[in-house]
């Protein structure tokens, strides 16, 4: 006679047997259950493992198996040991591989990635390395001795290593703190180039490395590259006597082209000066195509936004204004514009923007973005109405557009985020996104396109060659534009990148317009 087995007992039974097949089934689920001793025995085994050596040496786990995973320089070159974080450039005594030390970069060791930089760079500088090759025998710049001061990139060596091949000596400094590329400036002075930069000077260091290219013994500079002006100034007050004897300066920026019309307004230019900014092939191409990419990329790498139906105010509706408001536009943001000049705000209406003062939307707005080359743009009252999580930058050349100096008091807390990425808080815990501490965004944060920085590099090496072979009296002590017909030969020399033809006037034709056939095909007065 069998006995009953109550449900109860049977329904416990029959959820046992489940319970010892899903474990089996699933045996992840018994190292879940044990993960606390698992990750005590895993972090023991990290320790143990750090231990031995290994072909880097001392450096981190991760770089450790980054190098060994791929197994080349360029995955060492781009990471620096936490140690030379810790000593400043000036304080290093380095070489390169010919033995010459004038030189004060962060790494010299990092030279070969940066070569490898300088010649991807080329590959999209064609034009540029056209000119390196036909003016290369002719040696144009034989005897020139340039004193530079620009943002050091890849792009920036291949104009520099130009001007070396056509018979100049360059010494170099950096006009961004935030901007040079260490690896870059490492290659620049293992090929012989005076570079005293790297990425992250203090104000003191930034100073520094200017007066460091400007003042050695038995070497005088007699031409000037600046972008900014901070070169020029410096040289102006103090080596005057440096500064009588140069025989021209190009400036490409609209903060420096603004100090050399105010030299030259109080007679203290005692030199000519071509203004790079205003030419043609920079203000409608590096100013307008440039800015409409890297102002994207440069917001995308350092806050993650999502742009589509953001409120986004642009102060300033110039060439840079326009290109970062057609990228803002394209993926969905509502932009304002802020402008001074009635014709620029007119074409800010025309194109379908909003033109308001900046005082009536500060409360309202997700971005605020600055590309006047003024100062003072956004001030403390601004910012201390702006909503929490406002992204502020900048994209004009100076740090002056926003008053970042009225952050820096007891009340607020500077909280550092990411790499060139700030929170600064408020009491009340509102937070400011602040980006490049107010320093130009692009090539602060992210690149720029190497095409169109090719047309502005090539620019600059003519208005060089330019200035120091024309003879004398046809350049006053003032400051001059490019001439037409050169901005055409630049542009000329980027139209077989996109298999480009011009049509070629008749002679009939020519004549019924009042033009030579091959140029210039605009008056100066003509605006493009």
């Amino acid at each position: 006679m069998s006995v009953p087995v109550p449900e109860s007992a049977v329904a416990d039974e029959m959820k046992q047997a489940k319970e010892i097949e899903d474990a089996e089934k699933y045996s992840f689920m018994a190292t879940v259950t044990k993960a606390p001793k698992k990750q005590i025995q895993f972090a023991d085994d990290m320790q143990e493992f750090s231990k031995f050596p290994t072909k880097t040496g001392r450096r981190s786990l991760s770089r450790s198996i980054s190098q060994s995973s791929t197994d080349s320089y360029s995955s060492a070159a781009s990471y620096t040991d936490s140690s030379d974080d810790e000593v400043s450039p000036r304080e290093k005594q380095q070489t390169n591989s010919k033995g010459n030390s004038n030189f004060c970069v962060k790494n010299i060791k990092q030279a070969e990635f940066g070569r490898r930089e300088i010649e991807i760079a080329e590959q999209d500088m064609s034009a540029l390395i056209s000119l390196r090759k036909r003016a290369q025998g002719e040696k144009p710049l034989a005897g020139a001795k340039i004193v530079g001061c620009t943002h050091i990139t890849a792009q920036t060596a291949v104009l520099i290593e130009t001007l070396c091949a056509l018979g100049a000596q360059c010494r170099w400094s950096a006009c961004n703190i935030y901007s040079t590329q260490n690896e870059v400036a490492a290659a620049l002075a293992e090929a012989g180039v005076a570079v005293f930069a790297w990425k992250g000077e203090s104000e003191d260091d930034f100073w520094w490395c200017i007066d460091r290219c400007v003042n050695m013994d038995g070497w005088q500079a007699n031409m000037i590259l600046d972008d900014g002006g901070d070169l020029t100034h410096w040289v102006y007050k103090k080596y005057p006597n440096v500064f009588k004897k140069i025989r021209g300066i190009v400036e490409e920026s609209v903060t420096g082209v603004h100090r050399l019309y105010q030299l030259s307004k109080a007679g203290k230019l005692c030199v000519p000066a071509m203004n790079v900014n205003d030419s043609v092939t920079k203000q409608k191409f590096d100013n307008l195509y440039c800015c409409r990419e890297s102002i994207l990329d440069g917001l995308k790498r350092t806050t993650d936004v999502m742009f589509g139906g953001k409120q986004v105010v642009v102060c300033g509706y110039g060439e840079v204004g326009k290109g970062c408001c057609a990228a803002l536009k394209a993926l969905g943001a509502i932009v304002n514009i802020t402008e001074i000049d009635p014709i620029c705000a007119l074409q800010a209406c025309m194109d379908g923007f909003r033109v308001v003062k900046l005082n009536e939307v500060i409360r309202q707005v997700d971005v605020v973005i600055t590309c006047t080359g003024n100062k003072n743009v956004v001030t403390r009252e601004h910012l201390d109405r702006m909503k929490n999580s406002c992204i502020v930058c900048n994209m004009g050349h100076s740090n002056t557009e926003i008053d970042v100096t009225s952050l820096r008091t007891p009340e607020l807390t500077w909280e550092r985020v990411r790499s060139q990425v700030d929170h600064v808080i408020w009491p009340d815990g509102k937070r400011v996104v602040l980006l490049a501490e107010g320093r130009l965004l692009n090539l602060s944060c992210s690149t720029v396109p190497t095409f169109v920085l090719s047309i502005t590099a090539t620019t600059q090496a003519l208005a060089l060659i330019e200035l120091y072979n024309a003879p004398e009296g046809r350049y006053k002590q003032d400051v001059y534009l490019l001439p037409k017909k050169m901005d055409e030969y630049v542009a000329s020399l980027h139209l077989p990148s996109f298999d480009a033809h011009l049509t070629e006037l008749t002679d009939d034709q020519a004549k019924y317009l009042g033009l030579n056939k091959n140029g210039p095909f605009k008056p100066n007065y003509y605006r493009y």
